[in-house]
């Protein structure tokens, strides 16, 4: 695909770091959403599969065992002594519970042999300094660590439109937080969203760069089964970007972006039944493949600043 050398890519800069590919083994903690128990909200977010918040929702399985399973679909057998892994609590809000609850599941994750660290998806108004600190701990053990923020746009309105819970100062002062004690955070961004252009998406890189981010993960706006946006969708209240103009988008924000900013994932997709819209974000490969032909053509990232990424 070639995205490697035009992106200064996760990838890239794990196996800068460890000498080998580190993949990331995601894990369902049981975590919930404030937005959706009631301490900020009952709705969720507009985007969000509001199903899957049940009762039924978060693996019965402990933590190492979801790694191990990881493991097994990602090698095809349980251990391989060459392998590294990055822990991913990716499901809804992996720093909303208890302290004592929170420091036993990551540090469930961190005592398995083969894993090198913990990316823990949060939002911003949900991390507590007890949370940074413990954190920060283990990234003075020389774990890697990556708190990773769901904003999805630096624009208020938006923000409101999405039933989003917070605004743009609350992700400004947990980054400025997470910075006192070192921590490196990588911001989430939904492109396409209700009433953003293009020209949105690029108001908001740079109010991100402007606080300080060291990772950026880009997604197209896609509408699942049982969100608020599905609704809106089947209504015909919801234009959707199709593939070229999110292409274009995401290509011209990391030409935008220093080259120093590693780029978690630059497009994300979805199947059926799950993904009701649009169509073109249940093909994994369409836009990667549309955003490498773009970033050769017109520069890679850091090419609009004048200090293009170099893959060393």
């Amino acid at each position: 695909m070639g995205l490697n050398r035009y992106v200064h890519t996760l990838g890239h800069y794990m196996t800068a770091r460890y000498g080998q590919k580190i993949h990331k083994l995601t894990i369902d903690a049981a975590f919930t959403c404030p937005n959706r128990d009631g301490n900020l909200g009952v709705g969720g977010c507009t985007f969000c599969n509001v199903s899957s918040f049940s009762a039924e929702h978060g693996s019965q399985e402990s933590v190492a065992a979801q790694l191990e399973a990881g493991r097994v679909r990602r090698e095809g057998i349980t251990t391989r002594p060459d392998r590294r892994y990055l822990a991913y609590f990716q499901a809804y809000t992996s720093t909303y519970d208890e302290y004592a609850v929170l420091k036993r599941k990551y540090e469930e994750a961190l005592a398995v042999s083969d894993i090198v660290g913990i990316c823990v998806g949060t939002r911003p108004d949900c991390v507590p300094d007890e949370v940074l600190a413990l954190l920060a701990s283990y990234q003075q053990q020389g774990m890697e660590v990556w708190l990773e923020l769901g904003l999805q746009s630096a624009h208020d309105a938006t923000l409101k439109r999405i039933n989003r819970g917070h605004d743009f100062a609350a992700y400004a002062e947990t980054v400025a937080r997470a910075r006192l004690y070192g921590l490196k955070v990588c911001t989430h961004l939904i492109l396409g969203l209700p009433g953003e252009t293009p020209a949105h998406g690029e108001t908001t890189l740079q109010r991100v760069l402007a606080e300080g981010t060291d990772g950026l993960k880009l997604h197209p706006l896609h509408v699942v089964e049982g969100s608020i946006m599905a609704k809106q969708w089947r209504a015909g209240r919801l234009p959707l970007w199709d593939e070229a103009t999110y292409s274009d988008c995401a290509a011209g924000l990391i030409r935008q972006t220093p080259p120093e900013v590693v780029y978690h994932r630059v497009s994300a997709y979805a199947r059926p039944p799950e993904l009701i819209a649009p169509d073109w974000c249940g093909d994994k490969w369409l836009v990667m493949n549309q955003l490498v032909a773009r970033l050769e053509r017109d520069g890679g990232q850091g090419s609009a600043l004048g200090r293009p990424f170099t893959p060393q």
